[in-house]
């Protein structure tokens, strides 16, 4: 009688052990479901950026998520082979709006081709790279999409992306 006591009382303790575990399921669930503003903010973009800049004209990467209002950390490798003064390579963010074309004949003339006098056009820039160099900067930007190129002679036709901030 005491052995069939216990066979039911095992029988029992494995029944609400299962049940339970259904509960903790439906718990998790409700866990990550949460606050909607919590898990943008969980689930959020990195804002530290590698970049890769080549021979070919391109970057590795054409569109950029980051974080509205929050501190950008990125940077630049020149992973080309060619000379610095035939492909060179930089990374400039403009405010929306900005003329390229207008930028690029700016750019000809200027140090490093980055042109100052284009008002406040250049949102943050690294410096001209040369083969296997880099760069790193730091910036925040409101939300908004912007436009990045490499101010090199003729590479922002090729070299041109999207850094979104949300």
């Amino acid at each position: 009688m005491k052995r069939l006591a216990m066979i039911s009382a095992l029988g029992l303790s494995l029944f609400f052990v299962a049940c339970n575990n259904g509960d903790k399921t439906a718990e998790t669930k409700t866990t990550e479901t949460g606050d909607a503003t919590t898990n943008k903010k969980n689930a959020g973009h990195d804002n530290t950026v590698a970049i890769t800049a080549n021979d070919q004209l391109k970057f590795d990467k054409i569109e950029i998520k980051v974080n509205a209002g929050e501190k950008v950390t990125l940077t630049l490798t020149n992973i080309g082979k060619m000379p610095k003064d035939a492909m060179g390579h930089n990374f400039i963010l403009l405010k929306d709006g900005t003329d390229l074309e207008a930028f690029e004949k700016a750019a000809i003339q200027a140090p490093d081709h980055i042109p100052t006098n284009m008002g406040d056009a250049i949102i943050a820039h690294t410096k001209l790279l040369g083969p296997g160099e880099s760069d790193t900067i730091e910036f925040t930007v409101p939300a908004g999409d912007y436009t990045f190129i490499c101010s090199f002679p003729g590479h922002y036709k090729s070299m041109t992306g999207v850094l979104t901030a949300e």
